[in-house]
């Protein structure tokens, strides 16, 4: 039996591997560093139009294996088709135990955390669903700290579902696959056994512009779009 998938244990794997053998403590020390050389170049400028919010963290409280950056938080959202938006577009319930991780991480820090973001599927920043949200802060230059995570772990299968569309160069090679073993299936049937290469190649050409023009159809119809584009995308249907 197939194990469900926990977004959480893939985020950490997705650290681990763009870390590779550093070690993890130096790794938080240069978060902080990192985070507190962007704050003084902000400070320093007259005008600041960025709309973000950050917040300051105690560098000797934290828990280092909570801390994610956002390019490790794209490629787990890419791989799964989730997304990853501000809580006012979230649909689903708040477990009490979330609101005490909160009030917990604010005595202990000493700060009122702002800026919450959810990692979940689309239909939970549409429907009450129960699909493994994750609750994350910001903590400034592009890092996150992960408050709490709840609900149901994804199916297994789910990253090998939406793996077609996860990026164009992945939905040209499903259309290729499928077009050839759609030809492969057919080819003898179509002809009666008399296959020649002229007439395979036809009939492949016929079932690759027929599978390209149904997803385009339906793509465009109901306003699809691939993984990398919408993982930040607050709209429902993306052109």
């Amino acid at each position: 039996m197939m194990k469900s998938v926990n977004i959480e244990e893939k985020l950490v794997h997705a650290r681990q591997k763009s870390l590779h053998s550093e070690n993890i403590l130096s790794w938080v020390s240069q978060v902080f560093n990192e985070i507190d050389v962007e704050r003084n170049k902000t400070l320093q400028k007259l005008k600041n139009n960025s709309t973000s919010i950050t917040n300051k963290f105690d560098i000797d409280k934290v828990e280092a294996n909570k801390i994610y950056h956002i390019s490790q938080i794209k490629k787990v959202c890419v791989d799964y088709r989730l997304r990853f938006l501000e809580t006012k577009f979230f649909k689903g319930d708040y477990p009490a135990e979330a609101i005490t991780k909160i009030k917990e991480l604010e005595r202990k820090h000493n700060i009122k955390l702002n800026g919450f973001k959810i990692i979940a599927p689309s239909v939970l920043f549409r429907l009450k669903k129960a699909d493994d949200p994750i609750l994350l802060a910001p903590m400034g230059n592009d890092y996150y700290y992960l408050i709490h995570k709840w609900g149901n772990d994804l199916h297994p299968l789910r990253k090998l579902l939406f793996w077609p569309i996860k990026n164009v160069g992945n939905l040209l090679f499903s259309f290729l696959l499928l077009s050839i073993g759609l030809t492969v299936l057919t080819n003898n049937f179509i002809f009666n056994n008399q296959v020649s290469l002229p007439y395979t190649i036809m009939l492949f050409m016929f079932y690759f512009k027929g599978v390209v023009g149904l997803t385009l159809f339906y793509g465009i119809a109901l306003g699809k779009n691939f993984n990398e584009n919408i993982w930040q995308s607050k709209y429902d249907k993306v052109c």
